[in-house]
């Protein structure tokens, strides 16, 4: 912890002990306020804002700014990849074959649309296009990686000098309205539809509320961690084959898809040094992967600077309004009739409400507090995680300069 120039600066160790704070404070809300238990909203997301709105005031009361250290979050983000990878099976990879390509047509159409329309309303303020795309796919399919990956050009080749600001700005509000809309469209379609799963199975992330007192031995946790340290490693090594190879991934996407090799290709009755099988869909991976989960979510939020947006109204928040209703329109009358109108579809849709506009966590938070509620979906915690973690990082980086280059 250090205190210098009216920044205060705080290391690993003191941003990982907030953050699980401020996922105990949004349980605590979660359970006191009924509105957010009923639409779903996740815990961290009510914790984090809570928490990003009291940092804000204290910069905006006293000019103390707080800076945190995220290279924890980001290795929970690599552990709760790892974790879906662990639980995904072949055969479900294949069943989900035809609901994977359907909502990949649609993500890239609405790509396009995203873009289309932030250009549209940065013309209409007589602005550049390129502001446009600041609030497209840049910050918000893009998150706030590709936001800030892609500043520095922006400014540098079309003369958007703040296209940092605007770019973060994009991102972060986008992030809140995401995790605030998937909760209550899966409410909606789940309630309209009489919506259920097809039967009962152990949920992805977490324990449902209904089973939320099930024991997990100390060796039941070890041999999950040893799994999935064991795919990082293999995940670590296929990403630097791939960078050798000239295809540069977020670590997180490879150590999915090694753990998603190693789950399906190696038989399970192989003998193992714990003497049990393979942790596949065991409630020891459940709980990591809601741990790291839960853990990362509050950390990103937390550490949102809102002072920094009060500058940045007009024209970005008309873009993030209709960029909010376009996503909820597609959701409802798009992703949900075409993923099959039933309880998967309704989860997925939860999920897609989470990457229209914020960021693959989002999107799993989103589907995880669905789950917890209503019923597992090995489906959706299949293929969106596909989509968003692995295809839209490759489809962005060809139609960002497409886009920048010819509009």
């Amino acid at each position: 912890m250090e205190f210098e120039n009216n920044i205060l600066q705080l290391g690993g160790f003191f941003t990982v002990t907030i953050g699980i704070i401020v996922l105990f404070v949004g349980k605590r809300l979660n359970d006191a306020v009924g509105f957010l238990r009923e639409f779903s909203i996740p815990e961290p997301v009510t914790g984090g804002l809570i928490f990003s709105l009291l940092i804000a005031l204290l910069y905006l009361l006293s000019g103390v700014e707080i800076e945190f250290d995220l290279e924890a979050r980001d290795i929970l983000l690599v552990y709760f990849f790892t974790t879906i990878g662990i639980n995904s099976s072949l055969r479900d990879l294949i069943e989900g074959g035809k609901p994977l390509v359907i909502l990949l047509v649609i993500t890239i159409s609405y790509m396009i649309v995203q873009n289309l329309t932030g250009i549209t309303i940065a013309s209409l303020f007589g602005l550049q296009s390129q502001v446009g795309m600041l609030g497209g796919s840049v910050s918000l399919i893009g998150g706030h990686g590709t936001a800030i990956a892609w500043a520095p050009q922006i400014a540098e080749e079309y003369g958007v000098v703040n296209a940092m600001e605007i770019g973060i700005a994009c991102a972060t509000f986008g992030l809140i309205l995401a995790s605030l809309m998937g909760g209550p469209i899966a409410k909606f379609l789940i309630a309209r539809h009489d919506l259920k799963p097809l039967k009962t199975e152990a949920v992805d992330v977490g324990v449902s509320h209904e089973n939320d007192k099930a024991g997990i031995g100390h060796l039941d946790f070890l041999d999950a961690i040893l799994a999935i340290h064991i795919s990082i490693i293999f995940g670590f090594m296929l990403n630097e084959g791939l960078k050798e190879l000239g295809l540069k991934l977020p670590l997180f996407v490879t150590c999915l898809f090694a753990a998603i090799i190693i789950t399906n290709a190696v038989p399970k009755s192989l003998p193992r040094l714990t003497g049990t099988e393979w942790p596949t869909r065991k409630p020891a991976i459940a709980l990591i992967a809601d741990i790291s989960l839960g853990t990362f979510l509050a950390m990103s939020l937390m550490s949102m600077q809102l002072w920094t947006l009060v500058d940045l109204a007009g024209p970005i928040f008309t873009i993030l309004l209709a960029q909010f209703l376009i996503a909820i329109l597609v959701t409802l009358f798009i992703v949900f009739p075409l993923m099959g109108r039933n309880y998967d579809a309704a989860v997925v849709s939860a999920g897609f409400g989470g990457i229209s506009l914020g960021s693959t966590p989002t999107a799993m938070a989103n589907m995880s507090a669905v789950a917890k509620r209503y019923g597992a979906s090995h489906l959706a915690f299949v293929i969106v995680p596909l989509v968003c973690a692995f295809f839209i990082d490759l489809v962005n980086a060809v139609l960002i300069p497409f886009f920048l280059s010819n509009f």
